[in-house]
Protein backbone atom coordinates (compact mmCIF):
# COMPACT_ATOMS: atom_id res chain seq x y z
CA UNK A 1 0.00 0.00 0.00
CA UNK A 2 1.58 3.40 -0.88
CA UNK A 3 2.39 5.94 1.49
CA UNK A 4 0.93 9.74 0.55
CA UNK A 5 3.53 11.84 -0.14
CA UNK A 6 3.10 15.70 0.36
CA UNK A 7 1.92 17.73 -2.07
CA UNK A 8 4.34 20.71 -2.44
CA UNK A 9 6.97 20.37 -5.22
CA UNK A 10 10.77 19.74 -4.57
CA UNK A 11 12.57 22.36 -3.47
CA UNK A 12 15.48 23.75 -5.92
CA UNK A 13 18.50 21.87 -5.28
CA UNK A 14 21.30 23.58 -3.29
CA UNK A 15 25.28 23.01 -3.36
CA UNK A 16 26.15 20.89 -0.07
CA UNK A 17 28.91 22.18 2.05
CA UNK A 18 31.36 20.20 3.51
CA UNK A 19 31.14 19.39 7.36
CA UNK A 20 33.51 21.76 9.39
CA UNK A 21 34.31 18.98 11.30
CA UNK A 22 36.43 16.96 9.20
CA UNK A 23 36.04 14.34 6.49
CA UNK A 24 36.19 11.37 8.88
CA UNK A 25 33.18 9.37 9.32
CA UNK A 26 33.06 9.77 13.24
CA UNK A 27 32.93 13.65 12.52
CA UNK A 28 29.77 15.56 12.49
CA UNK A 29 26.94 14.65 10.99
CA UNK A 30 27.58 12.80 7.73
CA UNK A 31 26.84 14.19 4.22
CA UNK A 32 26.52 10.82 2.60
CA UNK A 33 25.27 7.11 4.35
CA UNK A 34 26.35 4.48 2.01
CA UNK A 35 24.05 1.27 2.53
CA UNK A 36 25.52 -2.32 1.71
CA UNK A 37 22.44 -4.78 2.09
CA UNK A 38 23.67 -8.43 2.49
CA UNK A 39 21.93 -11.48 2.76
CA UNK A 40 23.73 -14.30 4.14
CA UNK A 41 27.06 -12.43 3.28
CA UNK A 42 29.18 -13.97 6.46
CA UNK A 43 32.27 -13.99 4.73
CA UNK A 44 32.27 -10.97 2.43
CA UNK A 45 30.75 -8.82 4.95
CA UNK A 46 33.90 -7.93 6.67
CA UNK A 47 36.56 -7.81 3.95
CA UNK A 48 34.01 -5.45 2.05
CA UNK A 49 33.24 -2.96 4.59
CA UNK A 50 37.41 -2.57 5.77
CA UNK A 51 38.02 -1.55 2.27
CA UNK A 52 35.25 0.79 1.74
CA UNK A 53 35.99 2.29 5.00
CA UNK A 54 39.89 2.61 4.04
CA UNK A 55 38.47 4.11 1.18
CA UNK A 56 36.64 6.53 2.12
CA UNK A 57 38.60 7.88 4.76
CA UNK A 58 41.54 8.41 2.97
CA UNK A 59 39.90 9.65 -0.33
CA UNK A 60 36.01 10.87 0.14
CA UNK A 61 36.21 15.03 1.26
CA UNK A 62 33.30 14.71 3.03
CA UNK A 63 32.06 12.97 6.13
CA UNK A 64 30.32 9.91 5.67
CA UNK A 65 28.58 7.18 7.01
CA UNK A 66 28.36 3.16 6.09
CA UNK A 67 25.23 1.32 6.99
CA UNK A 68 25.02 -2.36 7.20
CA UNK A 69 21.25 -3.11 6.46
CA UNK A 70 20.93 -6.79 7.18
CA UNK A 71 18.03 -8.87 4.89
CA UNK A 72 17.17 -11.45 7.87
CA UNK A 73 19.89 -13.47 7.39
CA UNK A 74 20.36 -16.45 8.91
CA UNK A 75 24.39 -17.13 8.91
CA UNK A 76 26.16 -14.83 11.08
CA UNK A 77 26.01 -12.30 8.85
CA UNK A 78 24.48 -10.03 11.95
CA UNK A 79 27.28 -11.04 14.43
CA UNK A 80 30.09 -10.04 12.17
CA UNK A 81 27.30 -6.75 10.89
CA UNK A 82 27.95 -5.44 14.75
CA UNK A 83 31.32 -6.52 15.53
CA UNK A 84 32.50 -3.79 12.46
CA UNK A 85 30.01 -1.11 14.19
CA UNK A 86 31.81 -1.37 17.13
CA UNK A 87 35.20 -1.21 15.92
CA UNK A 88 35.38 1.53 13.10
CA UNK A 89 33.58 4.87 13.74
CA UNK A 90 31.02 5.85 11.27
CA UNK A 91 30.01 2.30 10.42
CA UNK A 92 26.46 0.96 11.72
CA UNK A 93 24.45 -1.95 11.34
CA UNK A 94 20.45 -2.78 10.51
CA UNK A 95 18.87 -5.78 11.45
CA UNK A 96 15.21 -6.54 9.23
CA UNK A 97 13.35 -9.31 9.93
CA UNK A 98 12.05 -9.81 6.23
CA UNK A 99 14.36 -10.32 2.95
CA UNK A 100 14.55 -7.95 -0.18
CA UNK A 101 16.47 -5.54 -0.78
CA UNK A 102 14.38 -3.03 -1.74
CA UNK A 103 12.90 -2.93 1.51
CA UNK A 104 16.15 -2.85 2.79
CA UNK A 105 16.97 0.31 0.98
CA UNK A 106 13.76 1.74 1.41
CA UNK A 107 13.74 1.44 5.02
CA UNK A 108 17.45 2.65 5.87
CA UNK A 109 17.08 5.41 3.02
CA UNK A 110 13.88 6.72 4.43
CA UNK A 111 15.54 6.77 8.54
CA UNK A 112 18.55 8.74 7.46
CA UNK A 113 19.57 12.01 7.67
CA UNK A 114 22.48 12.10 5.61
CA UNK A 115 21.52 14.63 2.74
CA UNK A 116 23.04 12.07 -0.47
CA UNK A 117 22.29 8.37 0.11
CA UNK A 118 23.99 5.75 -2.14
CA UNK A 119 24.48 1.95 -1.87
CA UNK A 120 26.56 -0.51 -3.16
CA UNK A 121 26.58 -4.11 -3.57
CA UNK A 122 28.48 -6.08 -1.00
CA UNK A 123 31.11 -8.30 -3.55
CA UNK A 124 32.58 -4.64 -4.45
CA UNK A 125 32.31 -5.50 -7.83
CA UNK A 126 32.69 -1.74 -8.35
CA UNK A 127 35.62 0.25 -8.78
CA UNK A 128 35.29 2.56 -5.44
CA UNK A 129 37.07 4.86 -7.69
CA UNK A 130 33.65 5.67 -9.47
CA UNK A 131 32.04 6.82 -6.20
CA UNK A 132 33.20 10.10 -5.80
CA UNK A 133 32.26 11.28 -9.45
CA UNK A 134 28.66 9.19 -8.50
CA UNK A 135 27.82 11.30 -5.65
CA UNK A 136 29.33 14.61 -6.88
CA UNK A 137 26.87 15.85 -8.75
CA UNK A 138 24.05 15.25 -6.14
CA UNK A 139 26.61 16.92 -3.61
CA UNK A 140 26.83 20.09 -5.54
CA UNK A 141 23.25 20.45 -6.50
CA UNK A 142 23.51 19.58 -10.55
CA UNK A 143 21.55 16.31 -10.22
CA UNK A 144 19.04 14.54 -7.92
CA UNK A 145 19.92 10.80 -8.52
CA UNK A 146 23.20 8.97 -10.01
CA UNK A 147 24.05 5.71 -11.46
CA UNK A 148 26.83 3.82 -12.25
CA UNK A 149 26.64 2.52 -15.72
CA UNK A 150 28.20 -0.93 -16.65
CA UNK A 151 26.84 -0.74 -21.04
CA UNK A 152 28.72 2.59 -21.27
CA UNK A 153 31.16 2.86 -24.33
CA UNK A 154 33.83 3.96 -21.89
CA UNK A 155 32.93 0.90 -19.26
CA UNK A 156 35.63 -1.60 -18.82
CA UNK A 157 33.44 -4.76 -17.58
CA UNK A 158 34.30 -7.87 -16.89
CA UNK A 159 31.50 -11.18 -17.07
CA UNK A 160 30.47 -13.75 -18.48
CA UNK A 161 28.37 -14.07 -22.05
CA UNK A 162 25.36 -14.88 -20.41
CA UNK A 163 25.14 -12.31 -18.00
CA UNK A 164 26.48 -9.84 -20.77
CA UNK A 165 23.60 -10.77 -22.59
CA UNK A 166 21.21 -10.70 -20.16
CA UNK A 167 21.79 -7.23 -19.29
CA UNK A 168 21.63 -5.87 -22.51
CA UNK A 169 18.25 -7.86 -23.26
CA UNK A 170 16.88 -6.52 -20.25
CA UNK A 171 18.31 -2.78 -21.09
CA UNK A 172 16.16 -3.91 -24.57
CA UNK A 173 13.02 -4.67 -23.04
CA UNK A 174 13.18 -1.25 -20.15
CA UNK A 175 13.66 0.83 -23.85
CA UNK A 176 10.90 -0.68 -25.71
CA UNK A 177 8.01 -0.60 -23.51
CA UNK A 178 8.79 2.10 -20.58
CA UNK A 179 10.35 4.64 -23.15
CA UNK A 180 13.30 4.40 -20.93
CA UNK A 181 16.34 6.36 -21.55
CA UNK A 182 18.87 5.15 -18.21
CA UNK A 183 21.55 2.69 -19.61
CA UNK A 184 21.91 0.51 -16.92
CA UNK A 185 18.94 -0.31 -14.64
CA UNK A 186 20.48 -3.14 -12.54
CA UNK A 187 24.00 -2.14 -11.51
CA UNK A 188 24.62 -2.00 -7.45
CA UNK A 189 26.30 1.34 -7.56
CA UNK A 190 23.53 4.13 -7.13
CA UNK A 191 23.05 7.46 -5.15
CA UNK A 192 19.98 9.79 -4.36
CA UNK A 193 19.21 12.78 -2.34
CA UNK A 194 17.22 12.54 0.01
CA UNK A 195 14.29 15.19 0.06
CA UNK A 196 14.39 13.80 -3.73
CA UNK A 197 14.39 9.72 -2.22
CA UNK A 198 11.51 11.21 0.79
CA UNK A 199 9.02 11.93 -1.81
CA UNK A 200 9.39 9.21 -4.19
CA UNK A 201 10.39 6.18 -2.58
CA UNK A 202 6.74 6.13 -1.03
CA UNK A 203 5.78 5.56 -4.61
CA UNK A 204 7.86 2.78 -5.30
CA UNK A 205 5.94 -0.58 -4.67
CA UNK A 206 8.35 -3.50 -5.29
CA UNK A 207 10.68 -4.73 -2.63
CA UNK A 208 12.97 -6.86 -4.46
CA UNK A 209 15.30 -6.39 -7.07
CA UNK A 210 13.01 -4.75 -9.60
CA UNK A 211 13.40 -1.81 -6.49
CA UNK A 212 16.08 -0.34 -8.51
CA UNK A 213 14.40 -0.01 -12.32
CA UNK A 214 11.33 0.78 -10.58
CA UNK A 215 12.75 3.87 -8.78
CA UNK A 216 14.32 5.36 -11.81
CA UNK A 217 11.76 4.94 -14.26
CA UNK A 218 9.14 7.02 -12.12
CA UNK A 219 11.79 9.16 -11.34
CA UNK A 220 12.56 9.58 -15.22
CA UNK A 221 9.13 10.23 -16.20
CA UNK A 222 8.73 12.89 -13.40
CA UNK A 223 11.41 14.80 -14.89
CA UNK A 224 13.82 14.47 -12.20
CA UNK A 225 17.74 14.67 -13.17
CA UNK A 226 19.88 10.85 -13.42
CA UNK A 227 23.33 11.37 -13.60
CA UNK A 228 25.23 8.82 -14.99
CA UNK A 229 28.51 7.14 -14.43
CA UNK A 230 30.50 5.06 -16.27
CA UNK A 231 32.18 2.18 -14.18
CA UNK A 232 34.80 -0.74 -14.22
CA UNK A 233 33.16 -3.57 -13.35
CA UNK A 234 34.46 -7.10 -12.79
CA UNK A 235 31.55 -9.88 -12.40
CA UNK A 236 31.71 -12.15 -8.95
CA UNK A 237 31.21 -15.50 -9.92
CA UNK A 238 29.72 -16.38 -6.57
CA UNK A 239 26.86 -14.63 -7.13
CA UNK A 240 23.48 -16.07 -4.87
CA UNK A 241 21.43 -14.04 -7.47
CA UNK A 242 19.02 -16.40 -8.77
CA UNK A 243 18.77 -15.10 -12.56
CA UNK A 244 15.25 -17.10 -13.74
CA UNK A 245 13.31 -15.98 -10.96
CA UNK A 246 14.76 -12.57 -10.77
CA UNK A 247 14.28 -11.57 -14.84
CA UNK A 248 10.63 -13.76 -14.32
CA UNK A 249 10.18 -11.18 -10.69
CA UNK A 250 11.54 -7.71 -13.37
CA UNK A 251 9.15 -8.40 -16.02
CA UNK A 252 6.30 -8.24 -13.61
CA UNK A 253 7.42 -5.43 -12.68
CA UNK A 254 7.64 -4.23 -15.59
CA UNK A 255 3.87 -4.57 -16.52
CA UNK A 256 2.53 -3.25 -13.62
CA UNK A 257 4.79 0.12 -14.02
CA UNK A 258 3.83 0.27 -17.33
CA UNK A 259 0.16 0.30 -16.77
CA UNK A 260 -0.05 2.51 -13.95
CA UNK A 261 1.88 4.90 -16.20
CA UNK A 262 -0.46 4.02 -18.78
CA UNK A 263 -3.66 5.23 -16.98
CA UNK A 264 -1.60 7.87 -14.71
CA UNK A 265 -2.51 6.48 -11.34
CA UNK A 266 0.95 8.24 -10.17
CA UNK A 267 1.73 11.22 -8.82
CA UNK A 268 4.70 11.90 -10.26
CA UNK A 269 3.31 15.74 -10.15
CA UNK A 270 4.84 16.07 -6.83
CA UNK A 271 8.17 15.11 -7.56
CA UNK A 272 8.65 18.28 -10.06
CA UNK A 273 10.98 20.86 -8.66
CA UNK A 274 12.08 24.43 -10.15
CA UNK A 275 15.29 24.54 -11.99
CA UNK A 276 17.44 27.11 -9.82
CA UNK A 277 18.66 29.73 -12.28
CA UNK A 278 17.50 27.81 -15.06
CA UNK A 279 16.00 29.74 -18.21
CA UNK A 280 12.61 27.79 -17.74
CA UNK A 281 12.28 29.77 -14.47
CA UNK A 282 12.88 33.52 -16.05
CA UNK A 283 9.53 35.06 -17.81
CA UNK A 284 10.30 36.24 -21.13
CA UNK A 285 7.87 38.99 -21.97
CA UNK A 286 5.71 38.49 -25.66
CA UNK A 287 6.60 34.63 -26.03
CA UNK A 288 3.93 32.47 -24.05
CA UNK A 289 5.59 29.53 -22.39
CA UNK A 290 5.75 26.57 -24.08
CA UNK A 291 4.74 27.74 -27.28
CA UNK A 292 7.84 25.61 -28.99
CA UNK A 293 7.58 22.36 -27.84
CA UNK A 294 3.35 22.60 -27.71
CA UNK A 295 4.18 23.48 -31.53
CA UNK A 296 6.20 20.73 -32.11
CA UNK A 297 3.81 17.84 -30.16
CA UNK A 298 0.74 19.44 -32.01
CA UNK A 299 2.99 19.50 -35.28
CA UNK A 300 3.38 15.42 -34.91
CA UNK A 301 0.10 14.86 -33.99
CA UNK A 302 -1.25 16.69 -36.61
CA UNK A 303 0.48 14.89 -39.14
CA UNK A 304 -0.16 11.56 -37.90
CA UNK A 305 -4.20 12.68 -37.15
CA UNK A 306 -3.83 13.58 -41.27
CA UNK A 307 -2.79 10.38 -42.55
CA UNK A 308 -5.54 8.61 -40.17
CA UNK A 309 -7.97 11.03 -41.59
CA UNK A 310 -7.18 10.22 -45.04
CA UNK A 311 -6.98 6.69 -44.56
CA UNK A 312 -10.41 6.56 -43.19
CA UNK A 313 -11.97 8.88 -45.96
CA UNK A 314 -10.73 6.61 -48.52
CA UNK A 315 -12.08 3.54 -46.69
CA UNK A 316 -15.38 5.32 -46.22
CA UNK A 317 -15.55 6.16 -49.82
CA UNK A 318 -15.85 2.84 -51.25
CA UNK A 319 -19.35 2.97 -49.75
CA UNK A 320 -20.82 6.08 -49.15
CA UNK A 321 -20.24 9.47 -51.03
CA UNK A 322 -17.92 12.12 -50.40
CA UNK A 323 -19.66 14.72 -47.69
CA UNK A 324 -20.44 11.10 -46.09
CA UNK A 325 -17.57 9.84 -46.03
CA UNK A 326 -15.79 13.00 -44.91
CA UNK A 327 -18.14 13.39 -41.81
CA UNK A 328 -17.30 10.17 -40.65
CA UNK A 329 -13.52 10.18 -41.04
CA UNK A 330 -13.58 13.84 -38.80
CA UNK A 331 -15.46 12.55 -36.51
CA UNK A 332 -13.21 9.36 -35.58
CA UNK A 333 -9.98 11.10 -36.10
CA UNK A 334 -11.18 14.48 -34.45
CA UNK A 335 -11.44 12.15 -30.90
CA UNK A 336 -8.37 10.80 -31.77
CA UNK A 337 -6.87 13.61 -32.34
CA UNK A 338 -8.11 15.24 -28.83
CA UNK A 339 -7.52 12.52 -26.77
CA UNK A 340 -3.43 12.27 -28.11
CA UNK A 341 -3.25 15.89 -28.28
CA UNK A 342 -4.52 16.27 -24.86
CA UNK A 343 -2.25 14.16 -23.06
CA UNK A 344 1.31 14.39 -25.93
CA UNK A 345 1.18 18.25 -26.94
CA UNK A 346 -0.63 20.00 -23.93
CA UNK A 347 0.81 17.69 -20.58
CA UNK A 348 -2.92 17.12 -19.48
CA UNK A 349 -3.04 13.86 -16.73
CA UNK A 350 -6.05 11.98 -15.68
CA UNK A 351 -9.41 11.32 -15.98
CA UNK A 352 -10.23 14.47 -14.92
CA UNK A 353 -11.94 17.29 -17.04
CA UNK A 354 -11.34 14.61 -20.13
CA UNK A 355 -14.84 14.61 -20.88
CA UNK A 356 -15.50 18.46 -21.34
CA UNK A 357 -12.02 18.35 -23.44
CA UNK A 358 -13.83 15.62 -25.85
CA UNK A 359 -16.62 18.01 -26.16
CA UNK A 360 -15.02 20.81 -26.43
CA UNK A 361 -12.81 19.10 -29.67
CA UNK A 362 -16.20 17.88 -31.28
CA UNK A 363 -16.90 21.62 -31.05
CA UNK A 364 -13.52 22.51 -32.85
CA UNK A 365 -13.88 19.64 -35.20
CA UNK A 366 -17.74 21.08 -36.15
CA UNK A 367 -15.55 24.08 -37.87
CA UNK A 368 -13.06 22.11 -39.34
CA UNK A 369 -15.80 19.93 -40.58
CA UNK A 370 -17.84 23.57 -42.06
CA UNK A 371 -14.10 24.22 -43.55
CA UNK A 372 -13.68 20.79 -45.38
CA UNK A 373 -17.20 20.11 -46.43
CA UNK A 374 -17.47 23.67 -47.92
CA UNK A 375 -14.01 23.31 -50.02
CA UNK A 376 -15.78 20.37 -51.12
CA UNK A 377 -18.85 21.60 -51.82
CA UNK A 378 -17.22 24.85 -53.84
CA UNK A 379 -15.06 22.15 -55.62
CA UNK A 380 -18.06 20.42 -56.82
CA UNK A 381 -19.70 23.30 -58.00
CA UNK A 382 -16.78 24.85 -59.73
CA UNK A 383 -15.99 21.10 -61.74
CA UNK A 384 -19.01 19.55 -61.56
CA UNK A 385 -17.51 15.64 -61.02
CA UNK A 386 -13.71 15.75 -59.73
CA UNK A 387 -11.28 13.14 -59.69
CA UNK A 388 -10.76 11.38 -56.15
CA UNK A 389 -7.29 12.96 -56.36
CA UNK A 390 -8.04 16.31 -56.74
CA UNK A 391 -10.66 15.82 -53.86
CA UNK A 392 -7.81 14.69 -52.10
CA UNK A 393 -5.77 17.80 -52.88
CA UNK A 394 -8.88 20.31 -51.94
CA UNK A 395 -9.27 18.51 -48.76
CA UNK A 396 -5.41 18.34 -47.84
CA UNK A 397 -5.69 22.08 -47.90
CA UNK A 398 -8.59 22.91 -46.05
CA UNK A 399 -7.11 20.13 -43.15
CA UNK A 400 -3.81 22.70 -43.43
CA UNK A 401 -6.22 25.67 -42.80
CA UNK A 402 -8.24 23.46 -39.84
CA UNK A 403 -5.31 22.71 -38.32
CA UNK A 404 -3.92 25.69 -37.83
CA UNK A 405 -7.73 27.25 -36.16
CA UNK A 406 -7.67 24.06 -34.26
CA UNK A 407 -4.18 24.34 -32.71
CA UNK A 408 -4.94 28.26 -31.53
CA UNK A 409 -8.63 26.94 -30.33
CA UNK A 410 -6.86 24.35 -28.21
CA UNK A 411 -4.25 26.08 -26.94
CA UNK A 412 -6.77 29.28 -26.01
CA UNK A 413 -10.02 27.36 -24.75
CA UNK A 414 -9.71 23.97 -24.64
CA UNK A 415 -6.71 23.44 -22.75
CA UNK A 416 -5.42 26.97 -21.59
CA UNK A 417 -2.66 27.84 -19.61
CA UNK A 418 -4.43 29.37 -17.08
CA UNK A 419 -0.58 30.74 -15.49
CA UNK A 420 1.18 32.51 -17.33
CA UNK A 421 5.15 32.21 -17.74
CA UNK A 422 5.51 35.42 -16.04
CA UNK A 423 3.05 34.36 -13.40
CA UNK A 424 4.94 31.44 -12.56
CA UNK A 425 7.85 32.96 -12.67
CA UNK A 426 7.29 35.51 -9.77
CA UNK A 427 5.49 32.98 -7.86
CA UNK A 428 9.10 30.87 -7.98
CA UNK A 429 10.91 34.27 -7.06
CA UNK A 430 8.17 35.21 -4.42
CA UNK A 431 8.52 31.46 -2.87
CA UNK A 432 12.41 32.13 -2.68
CA UNK A 433 12.30 35.06 -1.24
CA UNK A 434 9.87 34.06 1.45
CA UNK A 435 12.46 31.05 2.32
CA UNK A 436 15.28 33.16 2.43
CA UNK A 437 13.09 35.45 4.73
CA UNK A 438 12.22 32.70 7.15
CA UNK A 439 16.04 31.07 6.88
CA UNK A 440 17.43 34.71 8.48
CA UNK A 441 14.63 34.69 10.84
CA UNK A 442 15.58 31.24 12.01
CA UNK A 443 19.06 32.13 12.15
CA UNK A 444 18.27 35.17 14.28
CA UNK A 445 16.22 32.80 16.31
CA UNK A 446 19.17 30.55 17.01
CA UNK A 447 21.85 33.21 17.18
CA UNK A 448 19.64 34.66 20.38
CA UNK A 449 19.25 31.18 21.84
CA UNK A 450 23.07 30.12 22.06
CA UNK A 451 23.57 33.75 23.61
CA UNK A 452 21.22 33.20 26.36
CA UNK A 453 22.35 29.49 26.96
CA UNK A 454 26.33 31.21 26.51
CA UNK A 455 25.15 33.19 29.60
CA UNK A 456 23.80 30.67 31.24
CA UNK A 457 26.13 27.64 30.78
CA UNK A 458 29.31 30.02 30.60
CA UNK A 459 31.29 30.20 27.03
CA UNK A 460 32.47 26.47 26.83
CA UNK A 461 29.11 25.31 26.14
CA UNK A 462 28.41 24.73 22.40
CA UNK A 463 24.85 24.99 21.47
CA UNK A 464 24.27 22.58 17.76
CA UNK A 465 21.25 20.98 16.02
CA UNK A 466 19.62 17.64 18.19
CA UNK A 467 20.41 14.50 16.44
CA UNK A 468 17.66 12.98 14.86
CA UNK A 469 16.02 10.30 17.31
CA UNK A 470 15.19 8.12 14.30
CA UNK A 471 18.70 7.61 12.93
CA UNK A 472 21.43 8.85 15.90
CA UNK A 473 24.67 9.00 14.49
CA UNK A 474 26.48 6.05 16.39
CA UNK A 475 29.80 6.99 18.13
CA UNK A 476 33.17 5.59 17.66
CA UNK A 477 32.53 2.29 19.86
CA UNK A 478 29.20 2.10 20.18
CA UNK A 479 26.84 -0.59 18.81
CA UNK A 480 23.84 0.89 16.99
CA UNK A 481 22.44 -2.10 15.71
CA UNK A 482 18.63 -1.10 15.35
CA UNK A 483 15.99 -4.34 14.68
CA UNK A 484 13.09 -3.22 12.42
CA UNK A 485 10.03 -5.65 12.23
CA UNK A 486 8.17 -6.01 9.24
CA UNK A 487 9.44 -2.49 7.97
CA UNK A 488 8.96 -2.32 4.32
Amino acid sequence: MRTETPRSTLPARDHLLADAGGAGGAAGAPVIDVVVPVYNEEKDLEPCVLRLHEHLARTFPYAFRITVADNASTDRTPEVARRLARSLPGVRSFRLEEKGRGRALRTVWTHSDAPVLAYMDVDLSTDLNALLPLVAPLISGHSDLAIGSRLARSSRVVRGTKRELISRAYNIVLRSSLAAQFSDAQCGFKAIRREVAQRLLPMVEDTGWFFDTEMLVLAERAGLRIHEVPVDWVDDPDSTVHIVRTATDDLKGVWRVGRALAVGALPLDRLARPFGDDPRDRGIGGVPGGLARQLVGFCVVGALSTLFYLALYSLFRLGAGPQLANGAALLVSAVANTAANRRLTFGVRGRGGAVRHQAQGLVVFAIGLALTSGSLAALGAASGSPSHTTELAVLIAANLAATVLRFLLFRAWVFPDRDGASDRAADRAADRAADRAADRAGDRASDRAGDRCGETAGPAHAVGPPAPAAVPVPAPAAETTHHLRNAR
